[in-house]
């Protein structure tokens, strides 16, 4: 199996567990290789750290469930956020409208691997 197989395994289990605690050890298993080697090849083969990734991913799927006027602390728990705040701060600097400027406009940018 080659690094872009590979790859492509671990953005699939990534996307299938966004709303759970992702185990960077176990995506490191799946693809035969150490954590810190897969962390490495993986940020070399997407221009982005594999934590930046998941959160840009569940940063954008929240805008669904934002704009389906589900609560903003369901959200923040559904995606591993301690608060609504802490959601509510880092859903703002990377979509730079606030949740509740996104349920009203529904028009915010969505990251796509």
């Amino acid at each position: 199996m080659d690094w872009v197989e590979r790859l492509n395994n671990a953005i699939k289990y990534i996307e299938e567990h966004l709303t759970d605690k992702i185990e960077y050890e176990e995506l490191a298993k799946l693809l035969c290789c150490s954590t810190y080697h897969f962390q490495r090849m993986f940020a070399f083969m997407n221009g982005v750290p594999l934590s930046e990734y998941i959160r840009r991913r569940k940063l954008s799927l929240a805008v669904s469930d934002i704009q389906n006027n589900e609560r903003i602390i369901d959200i923040a728990l559904k995606y591993g956020y301690e608060s609504p705040e802490s959601f509510s701060r880092a859903f703002t600097k990377f979509h730079g409208i606030s949740p509740k400027e996104a349920k009203k406009s529904g028009n915010v940018k969505i990251f796509t691997p």
